[in-house]
Order: C-alpha cells, then sequence, then structure tokens
C-alpha cells in the first residue's frame, strides 16, 4: 500500500513538470486558467498539512514538490502576462 501511494504522489508531483517546462521555454503561459491553479495550490496546502498531522513523509514530499511547481506556473503566468491585470480576469473568465 505504501508503494503504490507513493508512487501515486510521485506521478501527481511530476505531472504539471512538462506544463512548467513549456512556460520557460516558450515564455508563453497562454490558456492557463489561474483561478484553477489558485484552488489546486491552495489543495497541495491542505495536502502538506494534513501529511504533517499524520505524520506521513511521502504526502509531505509529494505535495511540497507539487506546491513548488505549481506555484512556479502561477507566478510564471503572471511574470509573461501582457494583461497585467490577470488577477482581476482570473475570477470573470467567464465569455458571454
Amino acid at each position: 500500500q505504501n508503494t503504490i501511494g507513493l508512487l501515486a504522489g510521485i506521478l501527481t508531483a511530476i505531472a504539471s513538470l512538462p506544463q512548467l517546462i513549456k512556460i520557460i521555454k516558450e515564455k508563453k503561459p497562454t490558456d492557463l486558467s489561474a483561478f484553477m491553479l489558485i484552488i489546486l495550490i491552495a489543495g497541495f496546502c491542505f495536502w502538506i498539512w494534513y501529511g504533517i498531522l499524520k505524520d506521513d513523509l511521502p504526502i509531505l514530499i509529494t505535495n511540497s514538490f507539487s506546491l513548488i511547481v505549481n506555484s512556479s506556473i502561477l507566478g510564471l503566468k503572471f511574470y509573461y502576462s501582457k494583461d497585467k491585470k490577470i488577477l482581476k480576469c482570473a475570477f470573470n473568465n467567464r465569455k458571454q
């Protein structure tokens, strides 16, 4: 069970790496929802908190790594964005 959980955590943690690498290479964070990234980052924070409460190192390590990767993606989205009002757009992203 621990092996399966660790493997799931590792795969989940590295899942966003290709997106981060693409943004770094192309300097174009297009079609990424800032709101989705904010929610995802909040989820990782709760997973880290849970890992601390449970004293579960695999949960702590994999979710800390995911937090770093996805926070980097969000930061690069802001940094490379042509529209500097991205926070406003993040919450009003509906097309009418």
